[in-house]
């Protein structure tokens, strides 16, 4: 009889498939505190190793759990344990790819500009950092449709992502990359209403004598400053919406 329970139990085991044995094994491991939100997990080729499989079946577990929501994937970073969703009183903290097609329609986006510059009085105040401490500066478009919705004029602080660079923004936005790594601890925004200057009028097809709703935000992870980010959006094509 011992046998024979022996025999059933590792049967049971052999049944379930592998890939759904190796998302069982992730699942433990991120509920258990081992990855935490915004920390990498093994790569797959590490997983396919540990558990003697093909890439391709770590692949699949990875996938699931990506389109659950349980991890989040960066092209030519890693793979990541997705942070919850964070929303402030009226904006949510989500990528604006992601709003996008929620609504069924079509993400691009142009970049003005990617660089790092050493920090001026302002930024170093309101970084909380050194003067000429390294900053990464990135000017985006995005488009809905092909129709400019925003322009995200985004400061970074290099310490917190150190890979801002490197990051291919066609495929990804910046939000994406920066939940990943810089997993959020607060937030302070505003919200205005004011004309854009020509710059920006320009980056979004429109006159500069029409208003702009734009949003200012500051974001905190591991007690730095992580990005400061000003959004710019036309207010004939664009509103914040919330739910309490």
């Amino acid at each position: 009889m011992a046998n024979q329970k022996t025999f059933s139990s590792v049967s049971a085991t052999e049944a379930v498939p592998i890939y759904q044995r190796i998302k069982d094994y992730l699942l433990k491991e991120i509920q258990s505190g081992t990855w935490k939100e915004g920390e990498a997990i093994p790569s797959e080729a590490m997983l396919a190793e540990q558990f003697g499989v093909s890439r391709m079946t770590v692949n699949r577990a990875v996938r699931e759990l990506t389109t659950e929501q349980i991890l989040n994937r960066i092209q030519g970073s890693g793979t990541y344990v997705a942070q919850h969703k964070y929303q402030a009183t009226l904006v949510e903290i989500k990528s604006i790819a992601e709003e996008i097609r929620s609504r069924g329609h079509v993400h691009r986006s142009e970049l003005h500009q990617l660089n790092v510059v050493a920090a001026n009085e302002l930024m170093a105040t309101q970084f909380q950092v050194d003067l000429a401490y390294p900053l990464f500066h990135s000017i985006i478009v995005h488009f809905e449709n092909d129709v400019a919705i925003q322009v995200e004029d985004r400061w970074v602080n290099s310490a917190l992502a150190p890979d801002y660079l490197t990051q291919n923004f066609s495929a990804i936005t910046p939000n994406e990359y920066l939940v990943a790594v810089a997993p959020l601890q607060g937030v302070d925004y505003r919200i205005e209403a004011v004309l854009p200057p020509k710059a920006i009028a320009d980056m979004l097809h429109i006159s500069s004598k029409e208003a702009c709703l734009v949003l200012h935000r500051k974001t905190l992870s591991q007690g730095q400053i992580a990005t400061i980010v000003t959004m710019w959006h036309p207010g004939n094509r664009y509103q914040f919406a919330g739910s309490f």
